[in-house]
């Protein structure tokens, strides 16, 4: 029934089906301007990560705002003339920028040992390095020892300064994300009514065009002060660093990346179907499939709102591979039928071609899609929606490719297209005779695969730095460096301390005994001995980790203000008289940020050194959490660390627990498809071993060369599977064809290497020179699945030319002759 329909519409209407293909490209190619892309932090995290939700209420209560961060060496002193007049000039010029709401240089720095005059004297009117009047020479000295601003707004050395720029905060965006979270949350509890699930899609179109606007506002001022640096560029080196520019150089890093994979890939396309088929002909025709499947894709993406992400940015180079995969099989097999059956008309040829290969294909599709399904059991939603849109990809790229391509055919190929088919395949003939031949040597490098596999899995890691991902030409990299190795660390960590409630704490602290319950709450009662001691215990155990940079919490405070005080102690009433005295501008810059007197908390902010090659997060994170429970004698129930280092690990961990459940999800749903395709067990293991070893060894090599896995990496082998399993469906379905007609298992195996081993060797080749084009973006994650795909799909190739034909030798699942 499905072949009358398929033969009346599409193979003797050619015409029709391709002006219905014409409309739906005009259609989808109108929702193309909606195409969005989204390199935003929350790509990075888990959705539904309590502790980013954590973390949300922390920077909300301490105030925390987005910032950029500069990184400035004059090529003379920080104290010369010369270059506290650039640096003035500089900050003025940062000032005038209508976002940012605060500028803080080494020259803004409040000095309270300058002179002599009464502490209270000179907390009240403290001088900066810009005032004239002011000793530079005593200033310095007291910036480059302060327990607060030393690795903060200036390196150990004294060479290198650091400039934060505060970008004023979006209360809406706030607001929006704080409804969204609110909605997610729901979500998860499956609380969403009806009118709430109606609400949460108005109010995601509402977000996401709040958030594109933002993200095009966050680009203009990335733009704005790149001229400004670039302006003062002469009169030292300056690097800028911070997440806005991160996120944004990410985006146009994302728009590069699918320009060039785009670009690249269809080069390489138009070369290899050049080199094929030497024919104008058989280049246009896959070519127009790529075009219309690609094309309407990105339609189908603007509509629906799917953001392309760091993680998706390669789907165009995968559609145009995989679609151009699909054609190359349905031509080879149409030439070498019109070679065979030279009388036989255009249009039977290409029913005959397309009845012949819907079944390969169809499964060749419907596996690649399941290792591409896989990636839903992630928990992080730009892995999921890579699953998703590739999925779609697939699905729209097999209908295209059984439509366009037969309807075109039809109309251009009237006549027999000649085909350079006259020479055998060296490199197929060669792996036949190889197969045939050599049956040690074959089973012997399996073996020694699969201990290569085994080892390698074993030494498998997801430890990973976030300035490793990118190119070390890159300005990402150069600030982020900068920043770790002068300027105290790049990864921020938060340890919230819980200090117990008032009446539990008043049975352990006797400094204000005597005082009325009245005056206990004013604020500047809320200071005691005892929390001074508790913060400045965990505060120093931080700061002797090796993994650790900067430190700074209210301890950097005391420490300051003991100094003033002849480094004599402050008992707990000194120390709340001096917190009524300190100027706001002061107090809320460096003490309201690391304690909550209204939550009865203190914040000590840490910053890890995320270059630091034996880094090892989680280890940290753990070592953290037991020495505070277990050294320092805080209950469970007293501190808790927040921070991207813990939401950075969750991730990572996470992309390791779903690695193994995608692995076998791919490896149980692709042994039941071939199972339902073949209907033999030994066939079909047969089929897929090749397939797991070549994706295990990759896995392998990895482990063994140290690369640790990460949000690219760990889909490598369940992709690598879903495509490579292709080869064995198209190998052993033509193998089973002709097997029928010669009954001669080692006559069948040449027959198969000569034609669709040829076509296996082209589309293989092509996939591996198509993913090697990803080693162009400046994400290094992105070129390691380049590279790795492409090793793997190669692996796959000779594996599926060579260890599968020996097994079906060896085996005979077709019976014995």
């Amino acid at each position: 029934m499905f072949a009358k329909i398929y033969k009346n519409s599409i193979i003797e209407k050619p015409k029709f089906t391709l002006s219905i293909l014409f409309i739906l490209l005009l259609c989808f190619g109108y929702f193309a301007k909606n195409f969005q892309l989204d390199a935003s932090s929350d790509t990075l995290l888990l959705e539904n990560d309590p502790d980013l939700k954590y973390l949300r209420e922390v920077n909300t209560k301490y105030g925390s705002k987005d910032f950029l961060v500069l990184t400035y060496t004059p090529e003379k002193s920080l104290l010369s003339p010369k270059t506290i007049e650039n640096l003035t000039n500089l900050k003025n010029d940062l000032s005038k920028l209508s976002w940012a709401s605060n500028v803080i240089t080494i020259l803004d720095v409040p000095l309270l040992k300058n002179n002599d005059d009464p502490l209270s004297e000179r907390i009240k009117n403290f001088k900066t390095l810009s005032d004239k009047d002011s000793d530079k020479d005593r200033g310095f000295k007291e910036i480059i020892n302060s327990p607060i601003y030393k690795e903060f707004v200036i390196s150990n050395d004294g060479k290198t300064s650091g400039i934060l720029v505060y970008i004023k905060g979006d209360s809406k965006l706030a607001k929006l994300i704080k409804t969204k979270n609110d909605f997610l949350d729901k979500i998860s509890k499956n609380q969403l009514t009806s009118e709430e699930k109606k609400a949460y899609k108005k109010f995601i179109i509402e977000y996401d065009n709040y958030k594109k606007s933002y993200n095009q506002k966050n680009h203009q001022n990335i733009i704005e002060i790149r001229k400004i640096i670039e302006k003062h560029q002469t009169e030292a080196k300056i690097h800028l660093g911070g997440i806005p520019m991160i996120a944004d150089d990410m985006m146009t890093y994302i728009k590069n990346d699918i320009i060039v994979f785009g670009a690249g890939v269809f080069l390489f396309i138009v070369f290899t179907l050049w080199f094929v088929f030497r024919s104008l002909v058989w280049v246009f025709i896959p070519l127009l499939s790529c075009f219309f499947s690609v094309s309407i894709m990105v339609g189908l993406l603007g509509l629906v709102g799917w953001k392309v992400t760091v993680i998706s940015s390669n789907f165009i180079a995968l559609m145009l591979i995989l679609t151009m995969a699909m054609n190359i099989h349905m031509s080879v097999r149409y030439l070498q039928f019109k070679k065979d059956n030279p009388n036989i008309s255009n249009r039977e040829a290409i029913l005959w071609t397309s009845g012949k290969m819907f079944w390969p294909i169809l499964y060749t599709v419907l596996t690649t899609i399941c290792a591409f399904l896989s990636l839903i059991f992630s928990e992080i939603k730009p892995i999921i929606d890579f699953g998703w849109m590739m999925t779609v990809g697939l699905l729209v790229s097999l209908t295209i490719t059984f439509t366009l391509l037969p309807s075109t055919l039809n109309i251009i190929a009237k006549k027999t297209v000649k085909y350079k088919t006259e020479q055998k395949s060296k490199i197929t003939s060669f792996l036949s005779k190889v197969a045939q031949r050599n049956t040690k040597t074959i089973f012997i490098s399996s073996l020694f695969v699969i201990l290569v596999s085994i080892i390698g899995i074993s030494k498998l890691e997801v430890e990973n730095s976030f300035i490793n991902y990118f190119d070390k030409k890159t300005e990402i990299y150069k600030g982020m460096k900068l920043i770790d190795d002068k300027l105290g660390g790049t990864t921020p960590l938060d340890v919230i301390v819980k200090f117990p409630d008032k009446g539990e704490a008043e049975k352990n602290d006797d400094d204000f005994d005597s005082w009325d319950d009245e005056d206990k709450d004013d604020a500047k009662y809320w200071f005691t001995r005892n929390k001074i001691d508790k913060i400045t215990e965990i505060h120093d155990y931080l700061d002797n980790l090796p993994a650790v940079g900067k430190v700074i919490s209210f301890a950097s405070m005391v420490r300051v203000a003991e100094d003033l005080n002849d480094g004599k102690k402050l008992q707990g009433l000194e120390m709340g008289v001096l917190y009524t005295k300190i100027p706001d501008s002061i107090k809320k810059e460096i003490i309201d940020p690391y304690i909550s007197i209204k939550n009865n908390e203190a914040r000590i902010s840490l910053r890890v050194l995320d270059s630091k090659e034996d880094l090892r997060r989680n280890e940290l994170i753990k070592k953290i959490n037991y020495d505070l429970e277990n050294q320092l004698g805080l209950k469970n129930e007293e501190f808790k660390l927040a921070g991207v280092l813990i939401l950075f690990n969750n991730l990572l961990q996470s992309l390791f627990k779903s690695q193994i459940l995608t692995l076998g999800v791919v490896m149980a749903g692709i042994t039941l498809m071939f199972l339902i395709l073949f209907r033999n067990i030994t066939l079909s293991l047969i089929g897929v071993v090749p397939n797991f070893m070549a994706a295990f060894l990759i896995l392998g090599i990895i482990g063994l060369l140290g690369i640790p896995l990460d949000m690219m990496t760990i889909t490598i082998a369940a992709i690598t599977i879903g495509i490579a399993v292709d080869n064995s469906i198209h190998y052993i379905y033509r193998f089973k064809e002709e097997f029928k007609k010669i009954n001669n298992y080692n006559k069948t195996l040449e027959k198969c290497h000569d034609t669709v081993g040829v076509a296996i060797l082209n589309t293989s080749i092509t996939i591996v020179f198509g993913f090697s084009i990803l080693v162009l973006s400046n994400f290094i994650p992105t070129i390691y699945f380049g590279v790795f795909t492409g090793i793997a799909m190669l692996l796959a190739m000779i594996s599926v030319l060579t260890l599968l034909p020996k097994l079906i030798l060896v085996v005979k699942p077709f019976g014995n002759v």
